[in-house]
């Protein structure tokens, strides 16, 4: 399954990737003026307004003994879509791992177990209510489905400038941790002298366990 999604994204088979990408926006594309139903199913009528007038062709070329009776469906009908006991067994124990985690993650957030991780995630929630506002949803699906088509192919392209790109960000954000880092250090107060220092503190005790021995 993650090897057939990989070729899809990444194009290895143009037809089918292609088919799939278009069918795919198109669906979604639909859903702005129609209902869910009734896109699924104008989809199912256009499949079958395909399929079936080469059924009856080929149904008729078989009556006419033009044709050895060759299903014109039959590699798809032989595909096996179904899982095994095991494959179900792992498929179900990621979906549940996957929930619990979402689950545990959100409850950690909400009741603030960590400072930083919720005013993150405030801020977060905070620049989503302004995404509402400009867009919906089925949008930001559709914006998903084009990265996820476009993103790793121009990354595989374009390997080379995205990783100098990358590295010259990091560099950046670099040395603006270290600009921060010396300012801090340099508006830092100074620690006070009349802290005993460690080792001082500790010599006298050093000296009297050596006399008692």
């Amino acid at each position: 399954m993650a090897t057939k999604l990989v070729d899809l994204v990444y194009w290895r088979n143009m037809t089918r990737t292609g088919v799939v990408f278009t069918g795919l926006v198109i669906s979604l594309v639909s859903l702005f003026q129609l209902s869910a139903i009734t896109v699924l199913s104008h989809i199912c009528l256009g499949i079958m307004c395909i399929t079936f007038p080469l059924r009856l062709y080929y149904k008729l070329l078989e009556l006419l003994r033009w044709n050895p009776g060759v299903h014109p469906f039959q590699s798809c009908l032989d595909y096996d879509s179904s899982l095994t006991d095991k494959e179900t067994v792992m498929l179900v124990e990621e979906v549940v791992l996957l929930i619990a985690f979402a689950v545990t993650e959100i409850k950690r957030l909400l009741f603030i177990d960590s400072m930083i991780d919720s005013i993150k995630f405030v801020a977060l929630l905070y620049m989503l209510t302004y995404v509402g506002v400009l867009t919906n949803g089925l949008t930001l699906v559709i914006t998903a489905v084009i990265a996820v088509f476009s993103l790793p192919l121009l990354y595989k392209k374009q390997q080379v400038r995205i990783r100098k790109v990358v590295r010259a960000v990091r560099a950046f954000v670099k040395r603006i941790k270290k600009l921060c880092l010396g300012v801090y250090e340099s508006v830092r107060p100074p620690p006070s002298a009349n802290a005993p220092k460690p080792a001082l503190a500790a010599a006298p005790a050093l000296r009297q366990k050596a006399k008692s021995k």
